[in-house]
């Protein structure tokens, strides 16, 4: 009887809330434990287990994991020293803060001489993410030493480092610690990947395909909420002009002829200003509600 059970990683750490809470929306409810490294989780068909975002791309590549989340940076940074590959089966735009990209970047003291890269040549740069860093600097043929650094790295320069490339959201942190960006290393967001052998097996292959389904779909519904509202046929023309639809609002007749039901799929942040304009236009029994999943 074939394995009927997915391995899949989730990434421990920074990343570890805002995936747990990306996978509720998705429909699978994730319980943490603070003296467990094994999650819980409402589909008795996966079997979690948490995993250093640095470190999935190796246990999925190995095929200790199935599947797992992880950065682009720490995909791109293991390959580069293993040559290892894994198959990138959904692109998930979400951070710890916020739903963008965050960037891995070049910074140095506010008050140094180095404004460039070119500026860093014989220099010493301290960083986590070291194979992309050196891969950095050899593109832009920019000799320099590039040391691993185990944490704390924005307090490195000037005494123990000349500059660092670290990883960002806002780049308050930075500014705090008097560090001015120079340049952007590499953009980075999480990933699902998938171990090549895993994905060969029939049943492996659409779970993991289910899953990246509902996990696109539930970063889809991200900021837009639905929108129902009753229109006058005679103002129906009126009314749709307004609404800046996901694709075409639908528009569904009523009992009564003279009225139509409206639904359509819009930004959040646009519903303050919509509803009044809406309301002006004579639409009534306006219903707004939160969306999970937008499955395109």
């Amino acid at each position: 009887m074939a394995d009927k059970t997915l391995r899949l990683g989730i990434p421990k750490g920074s990343l570890q809330d805002s995936t747990i809470q990306l996978f509720a929306c998705a429909g699978f409810n994730i319980y943490t434990s603070s003296r467990s490294y094994f999650p819980a989780i409402d589909d008795r068909e996966i079997k979690c287990t948490l995993v250093r975002a640095q470190e999935m791309t190796r246990y999925v590549a190995d095929g200790a994991l199935d599947v797992g989340l992880t950065g682009q940076d720490w995909i791109a940074e293991h390959q580069a020293a293993t040559g290892d590959t894994v198959v990138d089966v959904a692109d998930l735009v979400y951070s710890k803060q916020s739903f963008r990209k965050v960037r891995w970047v070049l910074a140095t003291p506010e008050d140094s001489k180095y404004f460039t890269p070119q500026d860093l040549a014989g220099g010493i740069v301290a960083t986590e993410l070291v194979r992309v860093t050196e891969a950095y600097f050899k593109r832009l043929e920019v000799p320099v030493k590039v040391e691993f650094s185990w944490g704390a790295t924005e307090v490195k320069p000037p005494l123990l480092a000349d500059a660092i490339v670290e990883v960002t959201e806002t780049g308050s942190t930075l500014r705090a610690n008097r560090l001015r960006i120079v340049d952007t290393v590499i953009e980075s967001n999480p990933q699902l990947i998938a171990n090549t052998a895993a994905l060969e097996d029939d049943w492996k292959r659409t779970k993991v395909e289910n899953i990246a389904l509902l996990l696109r779909a539930a970063m889809e519904a991200q900021g837009r909420v639905g929108l129902m509202l009753n229109v006058r046929q005679v103002d129906l023309e009126n009314v749709v002009s307004l609404l800046p639809a996901l694709q075409r609002p639908t528009v569904a007749p009523l009992s009564d002829d003279e009225w139509v039901a409206v639904t359509t799929i819009i930004e959040e942040s646009s519903v303050r200003e919509l509803i009044p304009k809406l309301k002006m236009a004579r639409a009534e029994g306006i219903v707004e509600y939160p969306l999970n999943k937008i499955a395109l």
